[in-house]
């Protein structure tokens, strides 16, 4: 779980995850200190291991791309796969289990779809709404509650990825495709998703899209 401040909502995501009954590892990218301190007391409290990217690397935040190579080789090492529950999302205590459940030879990526605190399915897995039944999605994938599989982490080195860009569930979905694994979206085993809450910049995509895309092109934030 990656984390950046926004830890009223981080705590939420954080106590969630650590009700599944699985290690969580908690990668913090350069919080403030007050709240790089508090995961610091979460891990006491909790049993997480928290790692500080400020002790890491001298990257500025985002730091997606080390965290993620960071994951796979221990992922790798241990024969496991890799679930990423990003710090807005908020599980079930069977949230993992359904996504392993998910996996057959050849399975790249299950992801839980994401829907609001009442429900609705929301972004971003909007093109989702009406479907009753999970299966291979050949959509776009977000890395909110994703199992990456061991197949998949052994198959494309992330060293690869683009150190240009911030994220990059696009280009690893894709890549699963493009390796032809299946990527199978579960429709059955949803996530309460409070989107961009440890980046709010970004909610200006939807309260002022062309302020959003000013900032973004201008200070080449936000690069996919």
């Amino acid at each position: 779980m990656p984390v950046k401040d926004a830890m009223e909502m981080a705590e939420r995501a954080i106590q969630a995850a650590v009700s599944s009954g699985y290690n969580v590892h908690v990668y913090d990218d350069y919080s403030l200190p007050e709240n790089a301190a508090r995961l610091d007391e979460l891990s006491r409290e909790t049993g997480i291991e928290v790692i500080h990217l400020s002790e890491k690397t001298d990257h500025p935040s985002p730091n997606y791309r080390w965290v993620l190579i960071d994951a796979q080789r221990k992922c790798i090492q241990k024969g496991s796969h890799l679930v990423i529950i990003e710090s807005d999302v908020i599980i079930n205590h069977s949230t993992i289990a359904t996504l392993l459940s998910g996996i057959t030879p050849g399975t790249g990526m299950v992801a839980a779809v994401t829907t609001d605190e009442q429900g609705v399915i929301n972004f971003p897995y909007d093109y989702a709404k009406g479907r009753t039944q999970d299966g291979v999605c050949k959509k776009r994938f977000s890395f909110c509650c994703t199992l990456l599989t061991n197949e998949l982490l052994q198959a494309y080195d992330f060293e690869l990825l683009d150190p240009e860009k911030n994220w990059y569930d696009v280009p690893i979905s894709r890549m699963s495709r493009q390796l032809g694994m299946d990527n199978i979206l579960q429709v059955c085993n949803p996530v309460v998703h409070i989107p961009h809450s440890s980046r709010p910049w970004k909610q200006l995509k939807y309260t002022n899209p062309l302020l959003y895309y000013w900032r973004k092109f201008t200070q080449h934030r936000d690069k996919i």
